[in-house]
């Protein structure tokens, strides 16, 4: 059972730790908004990890063929919402009414459909299960637990991540730092989108 739960962390970590397109969005969202806004946007993205980390270990590699043709389109998909963020972002920002428009509800669904998104998530996990079925996830109950510390890690790199952002958000408080702070941020996510459908 130990095994199971402490390969989900290191499996969770391995997924989330690398800081591309959400976990920009991630910081910059909590950064112009406030720490309970990001935190929700945080767990969004937590559990779209554990949800794929499931559909692994429920089948990973039979939903890793279904999902490879339309890999692409996904990739696609995410890259177009991604860049309608990151303009939405500096508008909002020109605006000043980012703060008010955001709520932890819209930022909890929003960051877990664009981490949906990602298929290269769920071959990921599928790939770490098939590899560990055997030793570390040989059951239905392993696998949960495998599940559960995929999910723990996650959401706790990612609430790291929006507390990060709120330290950022507090220094920028002003008009002027929230403005630079969305055209940075959009930049990143700019360059981590095309990176996406590049790469």
């Amino acid at each position: 059972m130990i095994s199971a739960f402490v390969a989900g962390v290191v499996a969770g970590y391995g997924v989330a730790i690398p800081v591309g397109a959400i976990g920009a969005l991630l910081i910059s969202l909590t950064a112009r908004t406030s720490l309970r806004v990001g935190a929700a946007a945080a767990l969004g993205v937590a559990t779209a990890d554990g949800l794929y980390a499931l559909a692994a270990v429920l089948g990973g590699a039979a939903l890793a063929k279904v999902i490879e043709p339309v890999a692409d389109p996904m990739r696609w998909a995410a890259a177009i919402v991604l860049a309608g963020l990151a303009i939405k972002t500096v508008v909002d920002a020109r605006k000043q009414s980012q703060r008010k428009e955001v709520t932890a509800r819209s930022a909890y669904v929003g960051l877990l459909g664009l981490t949906v998104l990602n298929p290269a998530t769920i071959i990921y996990f599928g790939a770490l299960v098939l590899g560990m079925q055997a030793d570390v996830v040989p059951d239905l109950v392993h696998g949960m637990v495998f599940v559960l510390g995929a999910l723990l890690a996650s959401a706790s790199w990612q609430l790291l991540l929006a507390g990060s952002g709120s330290l950022v958000g507090r220094v920028l408080t002003g008009s002027r730092g929230r403005l630079v702070t969305a055209l940075v941020s959009s930049g990143v996510i700019i360059v981590l989108a095309v990176r996406l459908v590049a790469g």
